[in-house]
Formats: structure tokens, C-alpha cells, sequence
């Protein structure tokens, strides 16, 4: 139908073209082109085609162009043309009416053929769930077979923990007769709980290097589709296709994008990531006592999971993926600069003990930025002083273009020496590392701690401590200058929120007593403001009475401290204004020389 539409189309189009020209003989032709009526002709073979100068009257029509035959062998013809002035245009030979049609209806037939070939394609794809409108319900899931990308446990430093729990997962699918011999079921799923960036996908990974099964990997939040329904018929594929090759390893990284709670949280609820989590929980339950099939699930918010996800029988295994430790740390320090050139200098123990808190991914990036500092200065090899600034600018930031007057830069040095002086001679606080008035960041200057070992639990006396070093730039100030600045901001804010913690969260306060307050800063949906969850008034207004107590009395010790070390406090002053940046050994020597020097007597006082 549509080539019959077409066709007739071009010939509308061809019988128009005919009649707005009007055939003649060749010795009327002839008299015009004498008579100088003819403007321009288009010779074709033994046709020609060609306008008037005006129009003419051909059989009582109006008309502008005419046709005509002419002999073969007229050799009259082309210089009387010219003699008159005759636009002459020769085309090579003539189509026919056949080659005509195809050469017009050749485009259309290849767009109809494109979109015949689409059509069929689609309905292919559409029948097996591969592509077009129903493609959205096949799984994302990619399938892994041993080994991938070669990575074992050995290429995941400490954890040894984690990698133990793991390790048996993989003994128990790899040997299932061996631990179903007394009674031992398999485990239907195991949560790997850490903060962000400890390793819990690298772990993953590693199991599909060391397992030899099928390993399936989707992120939580590729079930989540804009229909309803989509990610229910995604996690039934993806467990199909997982018995289908069991003992098979399902991992699903970020559950808690899909796995979140059910009553929790504000506004209406999700009915496709509802469904989804359903279908996610069905699917966990229909597994058949034989089915060797385990599931990997990784997430950083346990808190906020659903609590029917974690009942037994579903992921009833926790698996903590924590910090590294000090000897982690140096291990995965190791890992990340085997493949780099090191100096001779290079001390990967200092360095490990200079990053408590350290994530595996922060490591790694520490060693990439030094990796990139050194190719920056066209080093061969990796020195000391670039993983020293490359942990600056991962803590600090980058030195900032602010250039500081001198007035600046004196509260500046005052201030951080006011932290330091209180952080060197109150016990309890971690030893100084350096101390500098260079902007960094959106830091004027900072004063660096670093602690001896890796802290879990913190005293009373230690908080007490941290309080009067984070108000020591506050009221060094106070004492040597008569007055506070701005810079005081982000001290005052943090001891403020360990002041808080201590009273409500810890029980450090007479006043309150030994009990546990849901005090917090920043409500979740109200914004910025001081708020406190299922307490009264009067107990919030009892804990901001207690913490300006307890910052008051912070401040106090801060300033009988600087007092005291008044010396040492104004020659740190002078030293930074003189260099700008002190490290440990000359930081530690400087104030001890300055405590044990012999106060001024009478005289040189008066």
C-alpha cells in the first residue's frame, strides 16, 4: 500500500511536470529560435526542452516552456543557438520512465526496509525479555567466573577477621558435604557492615577471585526503575539465574538503597522500592534446603535496614569491615606502593602511624597523590616529604592564594599557638605533630595531632583535655591581644558539640546524671537549629546550661595554662612568624627550652 501511494505520487508529480510544458513540432522550434523568442534550451539525446523569453500561445494556452524532437544530425541548429544567444545545457542520454521511478522511490524503500528490520527486532527482543519496552525486566546483574581480574584475599590487606567469616563462606560452597555432615546448614545471606570507602566491595571482589563459582554483582540500586514493578521481576531473574548455576554468590552493594525500613523515615512511602524489598525477601525464604546459593550484601547504614531483612534465615551473618588498624594500615600501605618506585627514605611505618582513621580507600588515595606529587616535580622516584604533602592536602587541602597582612598573621600565629602550647603541657591530649600559619584549605593556620595508637574509647579526663585544647586559640587571644576574632568560629562549634555529647550522650555531667538524651544539632527535616529529640524543654535547657558551664570551665584551664607558659606561649608566637611552619622535633624542643629557661627576677620584672 504504501509502494502503490508512492508510485502514484511520483506520477501526479511527472504528469504536472508534462503539462506545464507544451510539445511542438521542430519547425515551429525552429522559427522561434530565428525569430529570437527562445531563451535557453536542455538538449537530451534528440529531445529538447527549453523556455521562452515570454510566454507563448500554444493551443490557446498560456505557456512558458515548450518540447520538442530534433533530427539527429542537424548541423544548423547549435550555431543558429548561438547566433541568438541561446542558454544551451546538454545532459548525457535519457532516463526511462523505469530508471526514473527507481531513482525517486529508492530513499523511501530504504527507510521502509530500516524500519521493517527495527520493527521485527524489537518484537524479537520484546518476546524474550532482552530489549525494547519489556528489556527494563531483564537483570542488571553481571556474572563473574573464576578468576576476576585476578584479585584474591592476598590483595586485601588486614581484615583478617572479615576474611575469616568470609573464607568459610567459600569452604562451605566449595565443599558442602563437609559441613552439612553434622547438621550445618548454608547461610542464606551476609551483611557487610563498615563506614565508606574500608574495603566492603574490594572484599567482594576478592571472594569471587577466591570462590570457584558463579559470582553475581548488581548495586542496590539498579532494581529501582520509574514502574512498579520492575525491580521485583529484576530480583526474581537474578535468583533464577543464580539456581540455575548454585552453588552460585549473589552481591548486592548499597542494599540500603532498596533494603531500607519499611515504617522509617518522612513522607509517603515508595511502592516500587517496597515491592522490590518484598520480592528481595520472598525470594530469601523460597530457598530450598539444598540450594547452595549465598548472598553478599554490603552497606554502610545497618541502622536504617529493614528488620525483616535481618531476622534469621535471611542475613543472619555480620561481617565488620572496620577502620584498619596500625599494622592494616602499613599492610595496605604495602599493597597500594608495590608497583611504585620508593626512595630509600620512604617510611611506610611513620606513615601508617601518621594516618589513624585511615580508610583503605584514603590510603590508596594518599599514595596516588604522592605518586602524582612526585611525577609533578619530575622525581624518578617517591620520597618522604610527597606522601607529606600529599596527606596535607588530603586533611588540609591546598595552600590557598591568601596572602595575609601583618596584622593577620599575628593573630593568626597567636592563635595557633595558643592550641599548642595548651595540647604540649596538659596530659592526656595527643602529642603535637606540627603547627603552621599557612592557609590551607579553609584554614588560616592549624595546629596537627597525631595520636601515639589507635583510640577506641576516650576518658573524662581526655574529653576534658580535648575541650581546653580546642579553646586554647580562643583564649590565647584574650590574653596576649585583649580581644577575640572570627577565627575562633570552628573551635567554638566543635568543643560545643563534644560539650553536648558529654552531658546528654555520655553521662559525664552531676547535674543531668547517668542518663542517655536524644540531643542533636541539626534536625533531619527542619534544618539548621538546636533541637532535641524526645526531651523536654526543661532538660534541654538544663543541658545548654551545663554546656556553657562546661566550656567556661574549659576555657579557665586553657587560660591558667597559657598563663604559666606565658614564655613559651610569645616564642612560639616569634618562631612562627619567622618561619611559618614548625614540625615535631623542633616544635617539642622549642617549648621545652622555653619551660625549663629561669623566670626574670624582681629586677628585670620591674
Amino acid at each position: 500500500m504504501l509502494a502503490l501511494a508512492f508510485t502514484s505520487a511520483w506520477l501526479w508529480q511527472h504528469r504536472a511536470r508534462e503539462s506545464s510544458e507544451a510539445p511542438i513540432d521542430y519547425s515551429t522550434f525552429y522559427s522561434d529560435v530565428e525569430a529570437g523568442r527562445v531563451e535557453s534550451v536542455t538538449m537530451r539525446g534528440t529531445t529538447v526542452e527549453g523556455s521562452f523569453k515570454a510566454p507563448e500561445n500554444i493551443g490557446g494556452k498560456k505557456l512558458q516552456r515548450f518540447k520538442t524532437v530534433v533530427p539527429e544530425r542537424d548541423e544548423s541548429l547549435l550555431p543558429l543557438l548561438r547566433d541568438k544567444s541561446v542558454k544551451i545545457a546538454v545532459v548525457e542520454g535519457e532516463q526511462s520512465l523505469f530508471a526514473q521511478i527507481v531513482v525517486s522511490l529508492l530513499p523511501w524503500v530504504l527507510l521502509m526496509g530500516l524500519w521493517i528490520w527495527l520493527s521485527r527486532r524489537t518484537q524479537k527482543m520484546m518476546m524474550s525479555g532482552g530489549g525494547g519496552p519489556l528489556g527494563m525486566l531483564r537483570s542488571r546483574s553481571r556474572r563473574f567466573e573464576k578468576p576476576v581480574g585476578h584479585l584474591t584475599f592476598d590483595d586485601v590487606a588486614g581484615l583478617a577477621s572479615a576474611k575469616r567469616d568470609l573464607q568459610e563462606i567459600i569452604q562451605f560452597l566449595k565443599e558442602p558435604a563437609r559441613f552439612q555432615r553434622l547438621g550445618g546448614k548454608v547461610p542464606r545471606g551476609v551483611l557487610l557492615v563498615g563506614p565508606p570507602g574500608t574495603g566492603k566491595t574490594l572484599l567482594a571482589r576478592a571472594v569471587a577471585g577466591e570462590a570457584e563459582v558463579p559470582f553475581f554483582s548488581i548495586s542496590g540500586s539498579e532494581f529501582i526503575e520509574m514502574f512498579v514493578g520492575v525491580g521485583a521481576a529484576r530480583v526474581r531473574e537474578l535468583f533464577e539465574e543464580a539456581k540455575k548455576s548454585a552453588p552460585a554468590i549473589i552481591f548486592i552493594d548499597e542494599i540500603d538503597a532498596v533494603g531500607r525500613s519499611r515504617t522509617a523515615g518522612f513522607g509517603a512511602s515508595n511502592d516500587e522500592r517496597e515491592q522490590t524489598l518484598n520480592q528481595l525477601l520472598s525470594e530469601m525464604d523460597g530457598f530450598g534446603r539444598n540450594d547452595l546459593t549465598v548472598v553478599l550484601a554490603a552497606t554502610n547504614r545497618p541502622d536504617i535496614l529493614d528488620s525483616a531483612l535481618l531476622r534469621p534465615g535471611r542475613f543472619d551473618r555480620r561481617v565488620i569491615v572496620d577502620r584498619p588498624e596500625l599494622p592494616a594500615r602499613r599492610a595496605i600501605l604495602a599493597v597500594h606502593t608495590r608497583e611504585k618506585p620508593l626512595g630509600p627514605g620512604v617510611d611506610l611505618d611513620e606513615i601508617a602511624r601518621n594516618t589513624p582513621g585511615f580508610s583503605g580507600a584514603d590510603l590508596a588515595n594518599l599514595a596516588n597523590e604522592a605518586a602524582l606529587g612526585a611525577t609533578r616535580r619530575g622525581a624518578e622516584t617517591i620520597e618522604q616529604r610527597d606522601f607529606s604533602e600529599a596527606y596535607d592536602k588530603i586533611v588540609l587541602g591546598d595552600p590557598r592564594e591568601t596572602k595575609l597582612d601583618a596584622k593577620e598573621k599575628r593573630r593568626v600565629a597567636v592563635h595557633e599557638s595558643g592550641h599548642a602550647v595548651v595540647a604540649h603541657f596538659t596530659k592526656d591530649v595527643e602529642p603535637l605533630r606540627r603547627v603552621t600559619i599557612i592557609p590551607r584549605g579553609l584554614a588560616l593556620g592549624v595546629t596537627q595531632q597525631s595520636p601515639a595508637a589507635d583510640r577506641h574509647i576516650m576518658t573524662r579526663p581526655e574529653l576534658d583535655a580535648r575541650l581546653r585544647v580546642l579553646l586554647g586559640g580562643y583564649a590565647a587571644e584574650s590574653l596576649l591581644l585583649g580581644f577575640v576574632s572570627t577565627g575562633a568560629e570552628n573551635d567554638l562549634k566543635e568543643a560545643t558539640q563534644l560539650a553536648a555529647k558529654m552531658i546528654a550522650h555520655y553521662g559525664m555531667s552531676e547535674a543531668l546524671g547517668t542518663v542517655y538524651y536524644e540531643y542533636q544539632e541539626e534536625h533531619p527535616m527542619l534544618g539548621q537549629r538546636l533541637a532535641t529529640v524526645g526531651t523536654s524543654d526543661a532538660t534541654a535547657h538544663a543541658i545548654e546550661t551545663e554546656v556553657r558551664r562546661m566550656l567556661a570551665r574549659a576555657r579557665e584551664g586553657a587560660i591558667e595554662v597559657l598563663q604559666t607558659r606565658k614564655p613559651a606561649l610569645e616564642k612560639l608566637v616569634s618562631a612562627l612568624l619567622e618561619r611559618e611552619t614548625i614540625e615535631h622535633d623542633e616544635l617539642v624542643q622549642l617549648l621545652e627550652s622555653s619551660a625549663l629557661a629561669p623566670k626574670p627576677g624582681p629586677a628585670a620584672a620591674a
